[in-house]
């Protein structure tokens, strides 16, 4: 099975008014999460976003998909973070590394 990924946003900080515009989101918290069908594991970050230059977005009118966009196009690697979550799930597929019981005290 492939992985699949779940991109989340938990959280939004906002400025309760700037300039002539209310709730305006400047940090992002985002979970991406990935599953291989038998091991899970996430991601938790956040993005600060810059202010909107041009249009704004009422905060009630917002997408997590819209979001999701200003996360990927302001530092947030879409494709390094689920490379990265890859990585976890093969690890905890075929481990590398262990942890056994203390031999005297088998």
């Amino acid at each position: 099975m492939a992985n699949t990924y779940t991109w989340t946003v938990t959280a939004m900080n906002c400025y309760a008014q700037k300039d002539d515009n209310t709730n305006v989101v400047f940090t992002v918290h985002w979970t991406c999460a990935g599953t291989d069908g038998t091991y899970n594991t996430s991601v938790y970050n956040t993005c600060n976003i810059p202010l909107a230059q041009g249009t704004f977005t009422p905060y009630e009118d917002l997408t997590q998909e819209q979001v999701l966009g200003w996360c990927w196009a302001n530092g947030v690697n879409k494709e390094v973070t689920e490379e990265a979550i890859g990585t976890q799930l093969a690890n905890l597929a075929n481990p590398t590394e262990v942890t056994l019981p203390l031999s005297w005290a088998v």
